[in-house]
Parts: structure tokens; sequence; C-alpha cells
């Protein structure tokens, strides 16, 4: 089947069939272009990359084929903070049409920045995503993302629009009045993060509200890794189809890449705007396709903050098998933690997602969790803090029942030797963005 029969027969459901089914030779040589476009374009604007490149003994002109790319070094997150807030950018501040910023909780904040076509590609690239989660135009997307200097409120924002959609601009709080919304305008798609959107559905079935009887039918949840099993709890209680979306701020915010609708089988990164590498944490060597190690991104078209072999700290692994939706761009398999977040306890390597993989649909247990962190003499201590469900009983033996039974499940599945503290519906702490999964009070009992 050609590329223009492939298009033709996909093409509901994609935003841009040509690009998205285009063979694999013209994607590399496209990439390839691009690249070699962007290395210059960064060597000759951006002081940190010059004087990086030259430290490796490297110029853009060195580039010839994908497989050069190994020889650049890589971008960290710490580079955006050594050179805060617009050492970076590629074009003079007053080129910028917008600027966004992470939190800066360890830290100055990390502040990227876009021009008037980074906007409009980020802009299409979301409307390419949410089509390929399943969102039409017409649908009324209800984005209870947050709006600000979090990149994720207005990228959904504007590809929802740019899609075709009816756009209803929530952000995050105000669960009740946000669940009223959704039964009174007819949402059809959810934008929220995972951890969000499992508060949205128990704070329904307290109002008596059922989701899974209204028109939503869908929800594009990201930001913050989740499980299979959070997957289908929300999916129950929501009665949606959960699509995983996946971006980063440093890259260009939501819309790197997205799960399709027919499979939800890893998520389709968009080759043509960006290049995917796999290395491996410890060596930084390139591993081959479909081995596990560390996601790292090179933008091909971003104008202000170009990111060369950007080390997103991801865990996970790359697919080029085909896949029956048509679309020919690599799939990017679920993240299953981060290299910056894996927790070492005597001796042990536990990433949260690992904990809430053993509590999701476990019995007498919510999904609502907190990792809590602390030393006793030379030792660290984990303590999983878990939420009984309302019809458990809360008698002082049952309780601690239920904690022995969890723990012996997390000892046994992930191999760490845990507390376990069992607490009253309501009383672990809800998230109205990104979770926070794990409070770290080590330093507080040195």
């Amino acid at each position: 089947m050609t590329a223009h029969a492939v298009a033709k027969s996909f093409g509901d459901n994609m935003f841009e069939p040509r690009v998205e089914t285009m063979p694999r030779e013209a994607l590399r040589a496209l990439q390839t272009e691009r690249l070699s476009n962007v290395l210059q374009h960064a060597y000759e604007r951006v002081a940190h990359y010059r004087k990086a490149f030259d430290t490796a003994g490297i110029k853009p002109s060195d580039f010839r084929t994908l497989s050069d790319i190994s020889r650049f070094p890589f971008t960290l997150k710490t580079d955006l903070r050594d050179n805060y807030p617009f050492g970076l950018f590629a074009l003079p501040r007053e080129q910028l049409i917008r600027l966004h910023a992470s939190s800066g909780t360890t830290g100055k904040p990390t502040v990227v920045g876009y021009s008037q076509g980074d906007l409009d590609r980020w802009a299409g690239l979301m409307a390419r995503s949410l089509a390929c989660g399943g969102a039409r135009p017409g649908d009324v997307v209800h984005n209870a993302y947050g709006y600000g200097l979090f990149t994720g409120g207005l990228g959904a924002h504007y590809g929802a629009e740019r899609l075709g959609c009816t756009v209803v601009p929530v952000s995050g709080g105000g669960t009740e009045r946000q669940v009223a919304l959704m039964q009174d305008f007819g949402a059809n798609v959810l934008c929220a993060t995972p951890s969000y959107a499992l508060n949205i559905a128990e704070v329904a079935e307290a109002m008596g509200a059922d989701l899974p009887k209204s028109p939503l039918r869908l929800g594009m949840f990201g930001a913050e890794p989740w499980s299979s099993g959070m997957r289908r709890d929300i999916e129950r209680r929501l009665g949606i189809q959960a699509i995983d979306i996946y971006g980063l701020s440093e890259i260009m915010g939501p819309g790197v890449a997205c799960e399709c609708c027919e499979t939800q089988n890893g998520l389709h990164g968009w080759e043509d705007h960006f290049l995917f590498e796999i290395v491996d944490p410890k060596t930084l060597q390139p591993l081959p396709m479909g081995e596990s190690g560390e996601l790292v991104i090179t933008t091909l078209t971003k104008e202000a903050l170009p990111m060369i072999r950007y080390r997103t700290r991801d865990i996970t692994s790359l697919s080029d098998e085909p896949c029956r939706c048509g679309r020919t761009h690599v799939r990017i398999m679920r993240v299953t933690g981060r290299d910056d977040d894996m927790l070492i306890i005597r001796g042990v390597n536990v990433y949260p997602s690992q904990v809430e993989s053993v509590l999701v649909g476990f019995p007498g247990v919510s999904p609502h969790y907190q990792i809590v962190l602390t030393r006793e003499g030379a030792l660290d201590t984990m303590t999983v803090e878990v939420e009984r469900t309302p019809d458990t009983s809360g008698a002082e033996a049952d309780v601690a029942r239920k904690a022995a039974e969890v723990r012996h499940h997390i000892k046994s599945l992930i191999g760490v030797t845990c507390k376990v503290a069992v607490r009253a519906p309501g009383e672990v702490p809800r998230s109205q963005g990104k979770a926070v999964r794990v409070k770290d009070l080590r330093n507080k009992n040195d």
C-alpha cells in the first residue's frame, strides 16, 4: 500500500496524513537535512553550544549521517539553569513571542522561549497529537492542565483550537465546579495529569455525578509517569479511553509524542521535528532499537531554543515496528520512570511508578499514595502512605492487617522492605497538577 493510500485509509484519524505516514527513508532524509541546519544554527548563535562543540573537538560540518549525532555533546537541565535566564536562546529576547518557566523548586527555574514560528509548530504538533489520541474537530475539550508558566495548559489549549475543538480553559483546582462544567457543557475530551483525573473521578463519585454516562469518551493525560494499573482505574471510573501524551518544556511542551487510539501501544514520536535516541544512563553510549535506557531528544525545527541531545532522564525504549494505525513515526514505549527519580533504599533501586503499579487495584486501598523518606541512624527508611477505601474497616486491628498485606506485597514484587501507613479516606494529599509522590525528609533528620 502506498503512503497516499495509507493516508486516505486512515485520514479521518490524522491531522497531517501525508507527514504522519511518511516512509521511513524519507523521514530519515528529512531528519538529516534539518539536523544539519539546527547544528549550524546552534553553533553560530549560542555561545554555550559553540564552547561545548569546540571542547568536544566537533564542528557542525562534521555531521553527515544521523549516526554522527553521537559525536556531539549532551545538553543537561543544569545547562539551562547555568545560563539563566536567556543564555541558551538562539534569537534575541526581543524576537521571542512567549516565555515559559519551571517552578524552580530545586534551584533557578529553567526558562524556555518561543518564536512565532515555534508557537505555530507547537500548536500544529499538539493538534496532531490530539487527533492521534482520538480527539476530533467539534469536540468539547475540558482543559484541566495548569495555565501560566507551566507549558501544559496553553499547549493543550492552542492545539485543541488548531484541531477545531471547543476549548473550556478551566485550569486546575475547584474540582467540584469542574465536574459540574463537564456535565453542563458536555465535555468529550478531558486534558489533565493522570493523578488529577483520578481526583476528578473521586469528587464526581462523591457528588453523585455519573461521568461514565456523560458524553465524555477520551482523556489525554501526561506531565507525570503513570502505570497501566492507574490507566485501567481511570478508564473504569470515568468511562473513557485514557491516552498517554508526552512532552517536556525544554523540548517544546506537550505534543512531542502521543499514543494512537487504535493500539495504545507506545507513543508516536514526531520524527519530522525531533530526533530520538536511547542511551545507556551509565555509559551514555547509544543503544540499539528496542533496548531500554534514557531517552535523549534533539529538536530539528526550533528557532528560539534549539536543544542538542537533551538528556530527558526518562527511562524507556523505542520501537520502529509498523503500527496498524498507519503512522510510520517511531514509537516511544511508555516511560517507566525517571533516572533522577530513582530511589536507592538500602541498596535496592526503586521507582515511584513501581510502587504505584503494586498499589493500583490492591483490595481495600485507593490509588492515592505518597512515599516518605526518613533516616534512622545511618539507614534510609521508606514509608509508603496509602489510603483505605471508604468501605474498608478503620478498626485498629484491621488497619494493621491491611498495612502488613501491603508491606508484604511491595516486598514480594519490588524487593524493598518498607513501612506502610494506612490512612483514612481523604488523608493522602490530592494533586491539582503534577502529583508529589515523594516527600524526602532525610535532610531534616540529620
